[in-house]
């Protein structure tokens, strides 16, 4: 049974319980929906200041909306667009202080305002990205982006 907690400590020390409770969540849970479901719930509990967290999985050259906590979302994404298109194809991380301010972004929740977008890859192959939002200009930091690519680093073991 899992049970929430206060994280304390330094960011760093927060991602690292965050990745170890994962771990613990998926550990003999070989289903990809079950574990990319699990992820997007304790994200959503751990991250403050948020609006949406989820997966887009790689389906054919785009991206196809997965597990999420939040609003409902935007289902198809063409990779090279907005955002998460954009750190698909190019495979890298993507921080965006002010979505607005990004070319070709997607608003599918208007609150959004900064948004972080980690790709998914294992063994070479692009699985999908996680992509998480907040009403906050300029919400994700350095550490969160080591953090959650450390998390999502973790999670591809399990999918």
């Amino acid at each position: 049974m899992f049970q929430t907690s206060n994280y304390s400590g330094t960011k760093e020390e927060q991602y690292t319980l965050v990745i170890k409770q994962l771990e613990a969540l998926l550990e003999g849970e070989t289903n990809r929906v079950a574990n990319l479901s699990n992820a997007s719930a304790l994200l959503g509990q751990f991250l403050n200041r948020i609006n949406w967290v989820g997966f887009y999985l790689n389906e054919d050259g785009e991206l196809i909306l997965g597990p999420f906590q939040g609003l409902p979302a935007c289902v198809r994404i063409p990779f090279g667009k907005g955002v998460c298109g954009t750190a698909a194809i190019e495979q890298k991380t993507l921080r965006v202080k002010d979505v607005h301010e990004f070319p070709g972004h997607i608003a599918c929740d208007a609150a959004s305002r900064s948004e972080i977008v980690v790709p998914l890859v294992k063994d070479g192959e692009l699985i999908g990205v996680l992509d998480i939002d907040s009403p906050e200009t300029d919400r994700f930091d350095e550490e969160d982006e080591k953090g959650l690519v450390q998390f999502a680093k973790a999670l591809v073991r399990f999918l």
